[in-house]
């Protein structure tokens, strides 16, 4: 099996431009093709992880990657997907936030001469005269196309921006870009992105009469048809003071039945025959896959270490074994203390488990807490330091949890 059946089998693949060229490209590891990361925070998250999966699974069947990390195109933002437009970004932003993908990325992609390579848009967008670029790429862009595209759909109701609008532009004259000063023949992106890419490889063919195609990765949504990687908190980051290695691990462990299988067949590197064995598992044995799931992933992305203290404290929460100085822990301290004693209340929020005292006691009063299995639904219910000396585990709902210590 070569890697693009082996992306095929994994139910990777959404669309491709040209399939019989593509599959001749990857599988005889000739393909050098690129993948954008826009900067729009200090860290990469689940959704990137999936297109660093792909990259890496590539590069290892002698494919060169390209990480195009959008110093430029960040400047503007693109709206697929988005029902308003996206904040505005300083320069300073932007740079960091490139830096610390940079650090993230060396994780899964190697670096390095005549191996992965990674560049900035920003080296040419921002050198771009305007007029020039009109002249020279504005007479290859439809304007009716444009409009028809599915990433403008959304925004098309509640309006788009000229700003926004040029972003189409924007993506196709990096790959423009790419292909002539690094021989990049293909890209690829999530499925959202498929009208933004097949503007670049038009651009390609017209300009320069050259060969350049297109695939995108099916997008990793749950059963209900959400995007995965959000959490009551927000986005489930890589970076690990963002999100913790226990939350990453309990993320994956949590994850719905019906979307476990397909999460270990996209995401792990786990072989398809090993994998092909869990497709009977019900009941406890499904338990099992979420942990396989959620070791393979922590480790990943935070090392074996990492991963083992995870899978250590989830075990200390759901079966009583394992050891749960591994757990996410808050500190209460003296200031916290009513007349010597700690509420339900402020321990919610000192955890940031609720954003707001009344969702905190909204959440105490429906039974939604327990304190070391026992449900608490007064939100009085206070605690005494000494309470905090042992083990003090505080759960919110079915998925947060949070142990406590006291300190002064």
């Amino acid at each position: 099996m070569g890697i693009y059946e082996e992306l095929q089998a994994r139910g990777l693949i959404a669309q491709t431009t040209d399939e019989a060229e593509i599959r001749e490209l990857v599988n005889s590891g000739k393909a050098v093709f690129y993948i954008g990361f826009d900067p729009t925070a200090d860290s990469l998250h689940v959704g990137h992880f999936m297109a660093l999966c792909l990259m890496k699974r590539l590069q290892s069947a002698g494919n060169k990657p390209i990480a195009l990390l959008g110093g430029g195109t960040g400047m503007i933002g693109d709206p697929s997907g988005k029902t308003d437009m996206r904040k505005m970004l300083t320069e300073e932003t932007i740079a960091h936030n490139i830096e610390c993908f940079k650090k993230q990325m060396s994780r899964f992609i190697e670096f390095g001469e005549d191996k992965a390579r990674v560049v900035n848009n920003a080296d040419w967008l921002l050198k771009l005269n305007y007029v020039d670029l009109l002249r020279e790429v504005g007479p290859h862009f439809s304007v009716n196309n444009m409009l028809r595209a599915e990433c403008y759909k959304q925004r098309m109701e509640r309006g788009l921006t000229f700003f926004e609008f040029n972003y189409m532009i924007m993506q196709a004259y990096d790959f423009y870009t790419l292909y002539q000063k690094y021989g990049c023949n293909m890209e690829f992106g999530g499925d959202d992105q498929w009208s933004n890419m097949l503007a670049g490889t038009e651009l390609i063919r017209r300009k320069l009469g050259g060969d350049a195609y297109a695939m995108t990765q099916v997008l990793l949504l749950n059963s209900e048809g959400k995007k995965m990687g959000k959490t009551e908190k927000g986005a489930v980051w890589l970076d690990a003071e963002k999100t913790s290695p226990f939350e990453f691990y309990q993320y994956w462990r949590n994850i719905g039945d019906s979307d476990v299988l397909k999460c270990i067949r996209m995401l792990t590197f786990l072989p398809l025959e090993q994998i092909s064995e869990m497709d009977g598992w019900e009941g406890e044995r499904l338990n099992e896959a979420k942990q396989i799931l959620a070791w393979e992933l922590t480790n990943l992305v935070h090392g074996k270490e990492e991963a083992d203290k995870a899978k250590e404290a989830s075990l200390a929460l759901f079966s009583g074994g394992g050891n749960s100085e591994n757990m996410p822990k808050t500190i209460i301290n003296s200031e916290d203390l009513r007349d010597g004693r700690v509420d339900i209340v402020t321990l919610i929020c000192k955890a940031g488990l609720a954003s707001t005292r009344s969702d905190a006691r909204r959440n105490v009063e429906q039974g939604g807490v327990t304190v070391n299995g026992e449900k608490i639904t007064d939100p009085k219910a206070s605690f005494a330091p000494s309470d905090l000396e042992s083990d003090f585990i505080l759960k919110k709902g079915k998925k947060n949890f949070m142990k406590y210590t006291f300190g002064k």
